[in-house]
């Protein structure tokens, strides 16, 4: 039952940061295994009151490493009001895949904010899982580094 947290410092906002995020179809340019992604579907969050306040995404991620291949689908809310992401397993490869972006902005360092990246996911099979889990927890540990990287490509003026 691999679970990873973290919680970094970085020198962009917490809407930079939660945009970033957000931006799920350019996951593929940037973010380690993942080969590619593909938003079946958008609708408004059931629960925004009608407001506005953000979408549910089902989107469909190839990851791979060397020949070992696999496809999920998640759905993820995007909640910007919060400046929370929300991913939570539909199909594929997982027993469950849970995982939870927030993002607060730094009191004490005005441009700054905290990032929070939270996973707890299982394997439905033991094979995978002696294939791809060591794999993935460090893909998972490298995950809050390339968002972090990717802002300073995208936020940062050369």
């Amino acid at each position: 039952m691999p679970k990873f947290e973290t919680r970094r410092r970085v020198a962009h906002t917490a809407r930079q940061m939660y945009d970033l995020v957000a931006d799920v179809e350019r996951y593929p340019q940037f973010l380690p295994l993942c080969k590619g992604l593909r938003v079946r579907s958008r609708t408004p969050r059931p629960d925004s009151g009608g407001g506005g306040d953000g979408e549910v995404l089902l989107a469909a991620m190839e990851v791979g490493y060397g020949a070992i291949h696999e496809r999920f689908t998640s759905r993820v809310t995007l909640e910007p009001a919060a400046l929370r992401i929300l991913s939570t397993y539909v199909d594929g490869p997982f027993e469950r895949m849970d995982n939870r972006w927030t993002f607060i902005d730094a009191a004490d360092a005005p441009g700054h904010s905290d990032v929070v990246f939270y996973i707890d996911y299982e394997f439905k099979s033991m094979i995978l899982k002696m294939l791809m889990g060591s794999m993935f927890d460090v893909a998972f540990r490298r995950f809050t580094d390339a968002f972090e990287k990717r802002a300073k490509t995208v936020y940062e003026v050369a």
